[in-house]
């Protein structure tokens, strides 16, 4: 049985907490610009002494200012967001110094630890046993099923194999998907696979390339945009598999971000960078276990933005679970540095990697 890991708050009674002083700020003087000596945030729960009581920051963030309000709530906001006025925490230390402490353990178990200080393998690659992992991802997902909410990062390479996206489907039909983010490609290969069972003009089964199948994504992508909509283009064409297919038929959200390479693209995805950011990051704010899988420039965004716990409404802290999933092992390795329960890593096709989920959960 699956059983989150508890969180233990800081000891705030401790001599060093009470007598630190409460967190400093400054008002921003100009649209977009953090005053100087702002405090950045992590992936961690940071904690911030605000009249003389340490408060958590709820929604966290990488990389982002801390805006105190008049109501007391602290609120994580991009730089580029920040307003004339907002009231920005101050302060480069993160113990209690300066009002401001960084819980990095909250998650942590003592028998955890690793005793011996000799130990082989300490890194993730291909010879790496990842067994015990998928065993841990099984009970996860179906933990979150039902208590949580899983959002998927998604590569094209799901697109290219007949199977990968049979698997995905079920995924999303067993109500394992809850979100989805991807790009231009994912998406308009997906429904390429849909009408004409190819990828790039390759069947996605045989690999045999199709007379003129160059044209076969071109295609979609024209087509998708005469009807406005992917939906409306399920509809009009009677598309009847597929991963976009099942998020549309199962009301499941996506956000779709462009690319300077994209073709077309297709009506839903989002140009501009910081808007599509934007739309991520409100996906982001919901999920509670997130799986990034053979996208390294999505992976590293979502990573950045994904905190490594989430506040429920009932005021308990749990984790996040992040995986990255990936046949380049520097890929991976890229979000080992955000600690070993926040992010799991396993370095292999994604293909085989959805086949062995779909098939661990039973439903293929």
């Amino acid at each position: 049985m699956f059983e989150l890991p508890r969180y233990k708050k800081p000891d705030f009674s401790d001599p060093k907490y009470v007598n630190a002083p409460d967190a400093a700020w400054e008002e921003v003087a100009s649209d977009g610009v953090a005053p100087e000596n702002y405090h950045s945030t992590s992936m961690y729960p940071e904690y911030f002494k605000i009249n003389g009581i340490w408060t958590l920051a709820e929604e966290s963030r990488m990389d982002s200012s801390v805006v105190l309000r008049d109501n007391g709530r602290l609120d994580v906001v991009e730089n580029r967001n920040l307003k004339k006025g907002d009231k920005v925490i101050l302060g480069r230390t993160e113990n209690g110094e300066e009002g401001i402490y960084l819980h990095s353990a909250g998650f942590e178990s003592p028998d955890e630890t690793e005793s011996d200080q000799f130990v082989f393998r300490q890194g993730r690659s291909r010879e790496t046993s990842f067994a015990r992992d998928y065993d841990r991802l099984f009970e996860l997902l179906k933990y979150e099923k039902e208590h949580g909410n899983i959002l998927w990062v998604m590569g094209p390479a799901f697109s290219f194999d007949a199977d990968a996206r049979r698997a995905m489907q079920a995924m999303v039909e067993n109500g394992y998907v809850d979100g989805l983010m991807a790009g231009n490609a994912l998406a308009t290969h997906d429904l390429e696979g849909s009408m004409f069972h190819t990828a790039l003009g390759q069947d996605i089964y045989t690999q045999k390339s199709h007379p003129n199948g160059h044209y076969n994504h071109l295609d979609v992508i024209n087509r998708v945009r005469k009807s406005g909509s992917i939906a409306q283009f399920v509809d009009d064409y009677n598309i009847d598999n597929g991963i976009m297919y099942s998020c549309v038929k199962h009301d499941i959200p996506f956000v779709l971000t462009g690319s300077i390479r994209d073709d077309g693209p297709l009506p839903e995805v989002i140009g501009d960078a910081y808007a599509g950011q934007t739309a991520m990051r409100g996906m982001v704010k919901k999920a509670t276990t997130v799986i990034c899988l053979a996208t390294m420039l999505h992976t590293i965004a979502t990573g950045n933005m994904t905190p490594s716990y989430r506040v429920l409404e009932d005021g308990t802290v749990r984790p996040v679970f992040l995986y990255t999933v990936d046949a380049d092992e520097f890929v991976v390795n890229k979000l080992l540095d955000r600690g070993s329960l926040a992010a799991t890593t396993i370095v292999t096709n994604v293909q085989d990697f959805i086949m062995i989920v779909a098939k661990g959960l039973g439903i293929l």
